[in-house]
């Protein structure tokens, strides 16, 4: 297709794009890098995301690079989400009347998928594929990588259709709005560390006992403990809580992702499991211990393995030992958060 740099203004780029990635915080984040690169290339383009109901929030944070949000109803096989199977007809009819001049396919390998995204309507469609498997467009599709970083297989997609990458890293602009409500939610005097012991699916989490022996450590190190996650996640940050012998406060289900991101920000360090705050860490900066159960580490890990440890045992779980050396050589390495970056607007909109 070939960048802006390429092609300067002429009528061969896309004015209008969809981009479909229906998926949770943490696979969204690891879109930006490739969101990024899309709109530096097609500045002047509406670019839209497909996505779960709860990305709405998402297109509102980054309005610098994505100009609409389109819920998705979800679809038959897909996991994200039950399928509202009557929507699904008025969704599609709405979208092949917008006119996209360009449907990219991000959600994944392209299993169940890429017939969705033809049903787009758009004149072109790109994406993966995986070979043997239905590939609408052989110039557009690009075969399924099987190894390396999210972030960077997304890269790879965009790329191939010719918009360059302006950078591998994360973001998440912070508003005031965000630190004003992290400072409403706890006090910001004192270092602290958070610990986020919930992920989406239990055979992910690392025992309560365990974060809270890690906790109760960083505590005699001279670090409040904060506890964070959703709302249904309480029951496990209160096993946390009530399992440590320093005292902690307990943000879950207390504060809305930006004002989360905001707490993260503010932290010396973050231990999790593997699941979508590690990103969120990655994207504001702040050093992490990621303790993960196997599910392919190598594809979810942050790119700054310096900053962000990923532990992984095959068929077993980290120690506590193992974390506590990890959250110490983080700790004592006098590593800091990078500013985080700030809010920015798409120009002419």
């Amino acid at each position: 297709m070939g960048s802006r740099s390429e092609q300067g203004s002429g009528p061969g780029l896309p004015r209008k794009v969809v981009v479909f990635r229906a998926l949770k915080l943490g696979d969204l984040l690891c879109a930006v890098p490739a969101l990024r690169a899309l709109q530096a290339s097609l500045p002047d383009a509406e670019i839209v995301l497909v996505g779960l109901p709860w990305a709405r929030e998402f297109v509102d944070r980054y309005a610098h690079l994505v100009d609409g949000f389109r819920e998705f109803p979800g679809w038959p096989g897909l996991p994200e989400c039950d399928p509202r199977v009557d929507a699904i007809p008025a969704f599609l009819a709405g979208l092949q009347a917008e006119g996209f001049d360009l449907a990219i396919q991000m959600h994944g390998s392209g299993s169940f998928v890429n017939s969705l995204c033809v049903l787009f309507g758009a004149r072109r469609t790109a994406g993966f594929f995986l070979p043997g498997d239905y590939c609408p467009d052989p110039d557009r599709f690009l075969p399924w990588p099987d190894r390396g970083p999210e972030g960077r297989r997304l890269l790879a997609l965009t790329e191939f259709l010719g918009f360059p990458a302006r950078g591998e890293e994360l973001e998440f602009p912070l508003r005031d709005a965000d630190l004003a409500a992290a400072d409403r939610a706890m006090s910001p005097d004192g270092d602290y560390a958070c610990v986020h012991p919930g992920a989406s699916v239990s055979h992910r989490r690392w025992p309560a006992g365990w974060f809270a022996a890690v906790a109760d450590t960083l505590a005699r190190q001279g670090l409040r403990v904060v506890l964070t996650g959703t709302a249904g996640e309480r029951d496990l940050t209160h096993a946390v809580a009530a399992a440590m012998a320093a005292p902690a406060t307990d943000l879950a289900g207390e504060t809305a992702l930006g004002p989360t991101a905001a707490v993260l920000a503010r932290a010396r360090l973050l231990v999790c499991n593997d699941t979508g705050v590690s990103h969120l860490a990655a994207a504001v900066g702040t050093p992490s211990v990621v303790i993960s159960t196997g599910d392919n580490p190598a594809r979810w890990a942050p790119a700054d393995a310096i900053r962000h440890r990923v532990l992984c045992r095959p068929g077993g779980w980290p120690s506590v030992r193992e974390v506590l050396a990890h959250t110490r050589a983080l700790l004592d390495g006098g590593l800091t958060c990078r500013p985080a970056r700030p809010v920015a607007h798409r120009g002419g909109t």
